[in-house]
């Protein structure tokens, strides 16, 4: 069966940066941004990215591309003889659906509350009403079950129909929207009386802020955002690797997404804080953000519908860009391991995906009495523990030893297939760096991961 192909590199590059693209970009981004001193965290957040991010999204596309195959078959293909390397294209796969189980749930959310912003639910609502709302919804298992399985099956549905035709074709033009709707909100949020105060507290460095926190803690805030925000681990990023041509390096490539991705996270914040600040609210981190404290901002904001509904578009799109591209790794693994055409593997994963992704809905009410990480916790907060703290750092610790070590493919066949085309090279001194510092930082992001 011949493999499929991308159509164009915008494709490409818009899929991948789609993938990296989520929520963690608007909910944790600018909120650690303004705690951890504004810009001087970003400059730590830029290093990072830089020297950890980018160097294993390399490889991770390296693999994909030399090998033309997904993550459960894609260390087989390059590894020696005897050799036990594709065993991680199991954990891999684990980590793909894992990430799904929750996902398709909080993507869920943002649709819902697309859809209370445009159908005018929250005007007139106080703070308290404005909680309760998120609360309500949570506890109705109706509600989350019909919006996780509106995302899943939009998601597969639009697999289903191909590469170019379906995921291409669709992530392209949300991916656009997502840009321009982005901006849109900036620029709006910065003409906010009172918003510059907001964008001061967001992006001034502020060096007594750091210290109050504590530098060490700063530094792995940033290293830890700036490695997880690519999703990397667990072959996402590989398989449109797969998929594309050697007409460019893959070096210059990651760079491209890396910037689209930073462009977002940074974005968010110009949104955020600047309204915040100009309503006199808080902005928090995590749920209470989005479902809470926007809501309530829109709420106090002339045309704040449309404002508000503009923002539940935009967080759809970024939750369900990352959606689509992790179902097409899904599928593609299915294609690859058990060689169904494309129609097959998505039927079955229609049914897996929706199945799997019962207990994260339950896990808010009838299962709310299973709290694994102790009093308060969900069973969403196992799930996301397990994927961003065990299962993607060594995903990407296995990446990126495959491609140094001589126990694996090499460092001379990784830089060879990424230098490949026009664009920036990878130089032969990051030799040293690669094979002997890269993987000591992340062990010790794998380890404050499991201690913190």
């Amino acid at each position: 069966m011949e493999r499929e192909k991308l159509g164009s590199r915008m494709g490409f590059i818009l899929l991948s940066a789609g993938c990296a693209i989520g929520i963690g970009n608007v909910w944790r981004f600018p909120y650690i941004t303004g705690l951890y001193g504004g810009g001087v965290f970003v400059l730590f957040y830029l290093f990072f990215l830089v020297i950890m991010g980018i160097p294993v999204m390399t490889m991770e596309f390296a693999v994909g591309r030399a090998s033309r195959k997904s993550i459960i078959k894609s260390f087989t293909e390059l590894e020696k003889p005897g050799q036990k390397w594709h065993l991680h294209g199991y954990l891999g796969m684990a980590g793909n659906y894992l990430l799904m189980m929750f996902y398709t749930t909080v993507a869920g959310w943002m649709l819902y509350y697309f859809y209370l912003m445009l159908t005018g639910r929250f005007q007139g609502k106080n703070l308290e009403q404005v909680g309760g709302m998120f609360q309500e919804m949570l506890d109705s298992p109706g509600v989350l079950t019909a919006v996780m399985a509106i995302i899943v099956v939009a998601g597969i549905l639009i697999c289903s129909m191909g590469l170019q035709n379906g995921v291409e074709r669709i992530t392209k033009v949300m991916m656009s929207l997502l840009l321009i709707i982005i901006v849109v909100l900036a620029v709006h949020s910065l003409t906010l009386k009172g918003g510059m105060e907001g964008l001061k507290f967001y992006l001034s460095p502020d060096w007594q802020r750091m210290k109050d926190i504590g530098i060490w803690e700063t530094v792995t805030a940033a290293m830890n955002q700036a490695f997880f925000t690519l999703s990397l681990g667990i072959g996402a990023m590989a398989i449109f690797g797969s998929y594309i041509d050697k007409k460019h390096t893959l070096l210059g490539e990651s760079v491209n997404i890396a910037i689209l991705d930073t462009f977002v996270a940074i974005v968010s914040g110009l949104i955020i804080f600047p309204s915040c600040f100009a309503f006199g609210i808080s902005p928090d981190m995590g749920p209470s953000l989005i479902f809470i404290t926007l809501p309530n901002v829109f709420n106090g904001m002339a045309g704040g519908r449309i404002w508000g509904t503009l923002f539940f578009i935009f967080m759809t799109f970024a939750a369900f860009s990352t959606i689509l591209a992790v179902f097409e790794n899904i599928i593609s693994c299915g294609m690859d391991l058990f060689h169904w055409d494309r129609k097959k593997s998505c039927i079955i994963n229609l049914i897996a995906l929706f199945v799997l992704s019962l207990p994260c809905v339950l896990g808010y009410n009838l299962w709310s009495g299973i709290q694994p990480l102790g009093e308060g916790s969900t069973i969403l907060d196992l799930e996301d523990f397990a994927v961003s703290n065990v299962i993607l750092p060594i995903g990407s610790l296995c990446y990126l030893l495959f491609c140094v070590s001589r126990m694996g493919w090499g460092f001379d066949k990784y830089r060879e297939e990424a230098n490949i085309g026009e664009g920036l090279k990878i130089p032969k001194w990051i030799r040293i760096y690669a094979t002997y510092i890269l993987p000591v930082l992340l062990l010790l992001l794998i380890i404050l991961g499991w201690i913190g």
